[in-house]
């Protein structure tokens, strides 16, 4: 009985620290006196999120709400986690880049121990990230786009003609699942050496996977926010997130991948190259390091890169008049280079480039960046805003590229925002789907190129317009910004 009652007594004393631990956390801003919406419980202030809103959704209404507070920022909970939610373009411009050296982590969740592939570029913090930054600073030179250039407009013939192909038996087509087609056969030629034959396959396993890394989650919103809240707990706990079975597919890829190059000395004067090159240095990458990085690399490149040619796509078929003039931009292009699409002709797209700048200003991606304060930082100008050594940051970049006060009739698709003298008149960190700073996203020049190549190529072959089962309907289920029940777009060959 006297048992009984101690261990009673135990999970009592126990429960008791949780609840006070959770009420100081929940009470972060509170006692701070900084501005904030009450947080539940559980879910902080991220009702509804992955069932009901997306993160974009939730983050912009929250950003809406207080953009004419004159705060620089306001208190956020992000599920338990209380972070500082930055309103104020000038104090997103110091932590990106200015006061960078505070704010060079993240405090994204990874275990590298139970889960490797977690262990990849965007998530590393501290000295970890800065060695893997500084080995991977020579892989996305524009000399190494050259290279991969060729591999690329390859892979985008192809797609033309299976493209011509559908065209043919139909005219409405859904164009968000060709385009990640495509980016998947990119990102495995590119990164992985293998023709994934996803144009002609939809159901090709790189393709399957990539999609599962994306939506499937090993666990549900209650861990994946206590994973997010309490990181050194959940490492010990042995917590992943990458379903087993995504593991295994990639680590497996990479690894005869590396065997098979090795072993023959192929070369391909690709992504998997200039890891391998990495490897053989005295202080080169380990072969978890270079599963992780081909891994995160096929992520990034297939789906940021398929959905803003989606979304482009998209608004091509709503405002003809744009489609028309990147077009003939295009064919006289390709006139001065002698029909034939070069790197160097891709260069020359300039209203190409404001069309894809206005595609991921309108449709931004990944919603947010997320930063940590290494020390304690007091806001310069508002002495009674501190981010506490620590802390968490989020710069909402979505809700950012829809402040009217920044882009005029935000809502609107106008891709002369982003001529040259517009350009100059905004702050850099006023368009931020690849990041700002030194942790900006390193792949933006392939990704780039990526899109490019793949949307010249079908602006030059078809006409695009929207037709009766055209809709737009974002998934909650997307961590980025996905497309539930496809897209589809009147394509006709020209």
């Amino acid at each position: 009985m006297a048992l009984t009652y101690l261990l009673f007594q135990i999970v009592i004393s126990l429960l008791a620290i949780a609840a006070f631990h959770l009420y100081r956390k929940l009470t972060f801003f509170k006692r701070r006196g900084i501005p904030h919406d009450p947080p539940h419980p559980v879910d902080g202030n991220m009702q509804g999120r992955r069932t009901t809103r997306t993160n974009h959704e939730i983050f912009m209404a929250y950003y809406n709400k207080y953009l004419d507070s004159k705060a620089p920022f306001v208190g956020f909970y992000f599920m338990q986690k209380p972070a500082a939610f930055v309103i104020d373009l000038e104090l997103a411009k110091n932590i990106l880049i200015k006061d960078f050296s505070n704010f060079s982590n993240k405090g994204l969740y990874y275990n590298e121990k139970d889960d490797p592939l977690s262990a990849h570029l965007f998530n590393l913090d501290g000295p970890q990230w800065r060695v893997l930054r500084h080995k991977l600073s020579g892989t996305f030179t524009s000399g190494k786009m050259k290279f991969m250039f060729p591999t690329v407009v390859s892979v985008a013939e192809e797609f033309i003609r299976v493209m011509h192909e559908q065209v043919a038996q139909r005219s409405t087509l859904e164009i968000r699942d060709l385009v990640a087609r495509f980016t998947v056969d990119v990102i495995g030629n590119c990164a992985f050496g293998i023709q994934c034959n996803s144009l002609r396959d939809p159901e090709a396993e790189f393709l399957r996977m990539g999609r599962a890394a994306f939506l499937d989650r090993k666990h549900g919103n209650f861990l994946i926010g206590f994973m997010d809240s309490f990181p050194n707990l959940s490492r010990h706990l042995h917590l992943t997130r990458t379903p087993q079975y995504v593991r295994d597919f990639y680590t497996r890829i990479v690894k005869e991948t590396v065997a098979l190059r090795e072993g023959e000395s192929l070369k391909r004067n690709d992504f998997m190259d200039l890891l391998i090159e990495q490897k053989k240095k005295d202080d080169g990458l380990s072969m978890d390091e270079i599963i992780a990085q081909a891994f995160i690399f096929f992520l990034a490149g297939f789906e940021t890169s398929s959905s803003t040619m989606a979304f482009a796509l998209y608004e091509l078929s709503r405002h003809q008049d744009v489609q028309d003039k990147l077009r003939a931009e295009l064919n006289d292009v390709l006139e001065l280079h002698e029909q034939k699409l070069t790197y160097e002709c891709i260069q020359d797209l300039k209203y190409m480039n404001q069309v894809i700048s206005e595609t991921l200003r309108l449709y931004t991606i990944v919603p947010n960046l997320d930063r940590k304060a290494l020390k304690r930082y007091v806001v310069p100008g508002h002495p009674k805003f501190v981010i506490e050594e620590g802390q968490s940051v989020i710069i909402p970049a979505a809700a950012i590229h829809r402040n009217p006060h920044i882009y005029p009739k935000p809502d609107e698709f106008l891709p002369e925002r982003f001529a040259p003298e517009e350009v100059a008149k905004r702050e850099s960190v006023a368009w931020l789907p690849f990041g700002d700073g030194p942790r900006n996203c390193i792949g933006l020049r392939f990704g780039k190129m990526q899109a490019r190549i793949g949307l010249a190529l079908l602006i030059k072959n078809f006409k695009f317009s929207v037709c009766p089962e055209t809709q737009m309907q974002f998934d909650p289920k997307s961590f980025v910004l996905g497309t539930k029940g496809g897209l589809f777009l009147k394509v006709d060959a020209i």
